[in-house]
């Protein structure tokens, strides 16, 4: 073989090389922000989840506090709405500690009330968001933890098809 065509073949090999690289590269910084795009707004959609729930679970439970049964089912009804949500974006952990919130709630509505002209003791079992509230915070902590493995979502087995990230629900659209 002529040593010009050897020379003009290296050339064409190591521009190929070259831009193969450069594709390669490029693709894979585009996969790692596409995955830090949806993580952040996972992230950001259970956060609001949490805050509503807490909000909700709140207003409830005063209205527990200061009446003696459910007058209203309707003031539960957002709640419940929260709680579906919750089973569907949430961890196991965090869907049980909102139960308990829930369970802890209904029963508030069928206890003695609360005398509130004397002051009470603090009693930090009250708190009936305490729990959840934690929970919460791990899961958020631990769901922008960068060491999670691949392909498992917070709270549930990995998956075992092929693909790396968890496939979007449908109604997963309609709470962004």
């Amino acid at each position: 073989m002529n040593p010009a065509y050897i020379s003009a073949l290296s050339v064409l090999c190591g521009s190929g090389i070259g831009a193969l690289a450069s594709i390669a590269t490029t693709r894979l910084s585009q996969r790692h922000q596409d995955e830090i795009r949806r993580r952040t707004q996972e992230h950001a959609r259970r956060e609001r989840l949490f805050v509503e729930f807490i909000d909700s679970a709140s207003h409830a439970f005063v209205d527990a506090l200061t009446h003696t049964s459910i007058e209203s089912p309707s003031k539960l009804v957002p709640l419940y709405a929260t709680m579906g949500k919750l089973r569907l974006f949430a961890s196991e952990e965090t869907v049980a500690a909102a139960e308990k919130v829930m369970n802890r709630l209904i029963e508030t509505y069928y206890t003695p009330k609360l005398d509130l002209q004397t002051r009470p003791a603090v009693d930090p079992s009250s708190d009936i968001l305490r729990e959840f509230s934690e929970q919460c915070r791990a899961e958020l902590a631990g769901f922008a933890s960068p060491h999670r493995m691949k392909g498992q979502r917070l709270g549930v087995a990995a998956d075992h098809s092929t693909s790396t990230t968890a496939p979007e629900h449908p109604a997963a659209a309609a709470y962004q």
